[in-house]
């Protein structure tokens, strides 16, 4: 990999550069998302329309009950995916043949599929906020048919991506201001590996290897060369050469494949002193990383830098705090979450209207359970409560009138009005976003030892 596509400079100093600014990316078209769907949600329409409930107005919550065990914030993410998918959920001729085939719905449901447009609004919190157990983080309102179809496709990509931006939230904070690499697509679904790319820089990472997420979200592109190229010469030197030759010598060369003494001995002497970094994948990489370093200086490339890889998560970047490492590439642990792969989010009906007519007040309803799978009813708002620094030190999630003093700190914001999206943003103003809301959190946030969510949830009736 090039250090400059890193984010670092190539010959002078170790200062990171800033991120890539833009991140606008292309916007790629993408097939009917209708049959990212549960059968039950097509069935429950079918009765609904059969018992004449189907239009009555209703507001659907996302929230989780709990974050991931010893996590002390969790990270909105996939609020943009959201969108697109919401805009996308068309039954066309294809989708309505499968369906038709399956038999389990009548010819009426299969009608008002094939117009299906959702008309209602969606508010939620900004894409890269901060969230806590109870926090009203998206938030359906319209038709109980229209709103009752999204719910498995909103919580797919809220989970997944809500997830990966999390860890590499932490991931981050534990890197200080050296840049970080995600690198996950081989060890995840293809389709996922993009979607996790795109949470990764939501969370705080510079660039990614997917060149899938650099097409579609506009996110820096990074990577050289693995083993197999250094394999496939005769000598490492040829292939030190060959790189070089190809990329220059500002690229980055991996050093581990045999010996890393000799390899960084024969990196200099192929590039000189001008080698952009060399990369370190194996191996007790705090040791390595100050040998390494030491050499490099005595053979006067004191301007290269250190990159590692090596099933990295939060707790080994932490580790290597101390040492002269100056960007690091993360993959397994990334891509599932640094094991919590999911946020534990639910789409619960929290209000609905009494009958059919457009001005029937709604109603708050909660499914009542033990277990700890109950809910509060009644359609929400939420605002962060701050102390006199400007720290968070409570979210205020409530039903009734927003206190006057909160009014000012409502995080939710308008996605959708009336069907048409009116929300849509860079993905890097999403990134400055999560990085200035974590700013705000108390300072024990970011540590990484267990413990409860970093600031209480209230409410208020």
């Amino acid at each position: 990999m090039n250090t400059a596509d890193l984010g670092l400079p190539e010959e002078e100093g170790r200062e990171a550069l800033p991120p890539r600014k833009g991140g606008g990316g292309q916007r790629v078209g993408v097939p009917s998302t209708a049959l990212f769907t549960d059968q039950y949600e097509l069935t429950m329409l079918q009765a609904a329309l059969r018992g004449g409930t189907a239009d009555r107005r209703s507001v659907f919550e996302v929230f989780t009950r709990r974050l991931p065990e010893g996590r002390r914030y969790g990270v909105v993410a996939g609020t943009g995916r959201v969108l697109d998918a919401v805009e996308n959920f068309r039954f066309d001729e294809g989708v309505l043949g499968f369906l038709r085939e399956r038999g389990f719905l009548d010819e009426q449901t299969l009608e008002w599929l094939a117009g299906y447009r959702f008309s209602g609004d969606i508010w939620g919190y900004p894409e890269g906020e901060v969230y806590f157990p109870g926090s009203p983080i998206l938030r359906v309102e319209g038709s109980f048919a229209e709103c009752v179809l999204l719910e498995t496709v909103i919580l797919s990509i809220l989970n997944h991506d809500s997830a990966i931006a999390a860890a590499a939230s932490r991931m981050s904070s534990a890197a200080g201001d050296r840049p970080l690499i995600e690198m996950g697509a081989r060890r995840t679904h293809e389709l996922a590996a993009v979607a996790a790319a795109r949470a990764a820089y939501v969370g705080g990472f510079s660039s990614t290897s997917d060149l899938a997420a650099g097409f579609r979200y506009g996110i820096p592109t990074v990577g050289t060369s693995a083993h197999a190229f250094t394999l496939l010469h005769d000598r490492e030197r040829d292939a030190f050469r060959a790189q070089v030759d190809s990329m220059g010598r500002g690229t980055t060369l991996l050093v581990d494949t045999y010996d890393v003494t000799e390899a960084v001995r024969t990196a200099v002497e192929v590039a000189g002193p001008e080698l952009g970094a060399v990369r370190i994948d194996s191996g007790d990489l705090l040791l390595v990383a100050h040998r390494v370093r030491q050499q490099l200086d005595e053979l006067g490339a004191t301007d290269t830098k250190i990159i590692v890889t090596s099933d990295l998560d939060e707790y080994a970047i932490a580790s290597l705090a101390a040492a002269p490492v100056d960007a690091y590439g993360v993959g397994t642990q990334l891509v599932t979450g640094s094991g919590h792969p999911t946020a534990s989010m639910v789409y619960k009906l929290v209000a609905r209207a009494e009958t059919t007519d457009a001005g029937a007040p709604l109603v708050p309803v909660a499914k009542k359970s033990s277990g700890g799978k109950t809910s509060i009813g009644g359609r929400k708002w939420a605002a962060r409560r701050l102390d006199a620094s400007g720290t968070a030190e409570a979210e205020v999630v409530g039903t009734g009138a927003v206190p006057a003093e909160l009014a000012g700190r409502q995080l939710l914001v308008e996605l959708v009005k009336g069907g048409e999206v009116v929300a849509r943003e860079p993905l890097d103003a999403v990134r400055e976003r999560h990085l200035a809301a974590r700013d705000r959190l108390p300072l024990s946030a970011t540590q990484l030892s267990r413990g409860e969510p970093v600031i209480p949830t209230e409410y208020l009736h």
